[in-house]
């Protein structure tokens, strides 16, 4: 029977033992060691960003996955986020999670692998946008021809408010109100969503509501305008209930808002001349307009006055149309004595042998039968005259009271367009010269600032607070050496000038000098005071 020692090593006895920490950490600074920082391609999978704003997702291809992280300061910095199906290129650094047994990639920057990924991807978005109906034209509203008040959404330092702002103050000055937002990187789409919706929610009464928005962007590549692609900067314009122009990126550049905006411009300087009319033009044209208002009035009523002429000659005048009835009475009124004479006269020489046998009785009742159908004659003649007449006057009170009217509306009409026409010309002289006050008290502002910033500025000011100028012979004096050799000295204070004289052979003061503090002994890392050896 064999005797066996139970303190006898077993195999592998003498190798050194670890805790579960220990490895994991080993292991740890070993990864970070030999994958300091790299760049890994490859297909976005699962997206997850809980709320406490870091963002968890994979990275695969057809063999592998690797799980990644990014933490809230990194998703805030980031210009392209990673969405699912996405294939990207992660910049980061190679760690483990103890926790779990895993390792994984802490992503810092994530980009498109390639621009046909990224076009790819927003032409997805563009068409799911498009399908909604907010690129439709029918909604699409009118921009106003010459707003009062107009809102720029934009970078407050950049290039572009100051080309806008020119653009303006050339063509016709308006009131600005000036969104400041950022115009790139992670901010740049809430900070543009949010100021398109603040403007539509402004109240009618205290700030000026705007007439009309301007979202404006200098050129850039397609990463640099990507925050101008976001859904939510889309809806946002879409749903705006007051007129937007677009004027993102140079004239080649596209972005998603330049479809849901009412007005698309190439460039921030063309927005600005979209946005207002040539204020000369527009003078010379309301002159142009006033012109030929004058000169159609003078017109129709020419017409007016001529018409009413020849109609007044067709009608003819009242004695014309009596004048032949008037004048073929008076003849058979002459007529009718040598008539009545001569028959009396061959009645009496046809019956002169028997007139003396004829009673005078009888004759008389001849005679004024005679009469009698004379008049009877008279009678029946002059109804018919006076009813002709008659008539021809209510003909004529007819066509007058027909003129009348005519000439009434016409008066009414040149009144009213005379009316309307000077009312906006009034409008016109009066916003003229608000904004010729407006602008002068600009000026005077900028002039009263400037003032003030001299005055602040100047070096006697800075006197009352301490200070001094030493002057030598008029010239200023900088430094010992140069106040040792004048000969006099003249020191001015806030409130006068002193003479002094120098004092000859003073030592010069000792310059200050501080002793370098010696290096602090640097501690030791280990207990032996050397790096970590190797586990193995």
């Amino acid at each position: 029977m064999d005797l066996i020692d139970d303190d006898a090593p077993g195999p592998g006895g003498n190798a050194p033992e670890f805790t579960v920490s220990e490895i994991s950490g080993a292991v740890k600074r070993t990864l970070e060691g030999e994958f300091a920082r790299v760049r890994v391609r490859g297909e976005v999978g699962r997206v997850s960003r809980p709320a406490s704003g870091h963002m968890y997702f994979d990275l695969k291809d057809d063999r592998a996955v690797l799980s990644a992280v990014s933490w809230k300061g990194q998703v805030a910095r980031m210009t392209v986020r990673p969405e699912e199906g996405m294939e990207v290129i992660a910049t980061g650094r190679l760690t483990t999670f103890p926790g779990q047994s895993k390792y994984q990639l802490l992503v810092d920057q994530v980009e498109p692998a390639g621009a046909g990924a990224l076009m790819a991807m927003l032409e997805k978005r563009r068409v799911a946008l498009a399908a909604e109906g907010l690129f439709d034209a029918a909604r699409k509203k009118p921009i106003p021809y010459l707003p009062e008040v107009i809102a720029v959404v934009t970078s407050p330092s950049g290039a572009v408010i100051r080309d806008i702002l020119h653009r303006l103050r050339d063509r016709f000055p308006r009131r600005v109100l000036i969104w400041p937002v950022a115009v790139q990187g992670q901010a740049c789409a809430p900070e543009v969503a949010a100021a398109i919706r603040g403007l539509n929610a402004l109240p009618a009464a205290g700030l000026p509501r705007p007439d009309l928005i301007i979202v404006a962007r200098g050129g850039g590549s397609l990463e640099d305008l990507w925050g101008f692609n976001e859904e939510i900067v889309v809806r946002a314009a879409a749903e705006s209930a007051i007129p937007l122009i677009s004027a993102v990126g140079h004239e080649t550049d596209t972005t998603l808002i330049d479809h849901a905006a009412d007005l698309r411009a190439p460039t921030p300087t063309a927005a600005a001349e979209m946005a207002v009319p040539v204020r000369m033009e527009l003078l010379a044209w309301a002159g142009e307009q006033g012109a030929r208002l004058a000169r159609a009035v003078t017109q129709r009523g020419e017409t007016r006055r001529q018409r009413l002429a020849d109609l007044g000659r067709g009608l003819g005048r009242p004695a014309a149309l009596t004048g032949p009835a008037r004048q073929s009475f008076d003849l058979w009124a002459e007529r009718l004595g040598p008539a009545l004479t001569g028959f009396t006269a061959r009645k009496r020489m046809a019956y002169g042998p028997i007139a003396a046998l004829v009673r005078p009785d009888l004759l008389y009742r001849f005679l004024r039968r005679e009469r009698e159908t004379l008049e009877k004659e008279a009678a029946r003649l002059r109804p018919l005259a006076e009813a002709r007449t008659q008539r021809q006057r209510q003909r004529l009170d007819d066509w007058a009271h027909r003129l009348a009217p005519a000439m009434g509306r016409n008066r009414a009409d040149a009144l009213r367009l005379n009316t309307a026409n000077r009312a906006r010309f009034d409008g016109l002289r009066d916003r003229l010269d608000a904004a010729r006050q407006a602008r002068f008290q600009a000026l005077a502002d900028r002039l009263e600032r400037a003032e003030r910033m001299r005055v602040t500025l100047g070096y006697t000011e800075t006197l009352k607070r301490g200070f001094a100028v030493v002057r030598a012979g008029g010239a200023l004096v900088t430094s010992q050496v140069q106040a040792r050799a004048a000969e006099a000295l003249e020191i001015e204070f806030h409130d006068g000038r002193v003479a002094v004289q120098p004092v000859v052979g003073a030592p010069p003061a000792p310059a200050a000098t501080e002793a370098a503090p010696a290096p602090k002994p640097r501690k030791p890392r280990g207990p032996e005071g050397g790096n970590q050896g190797s586990l193995f």
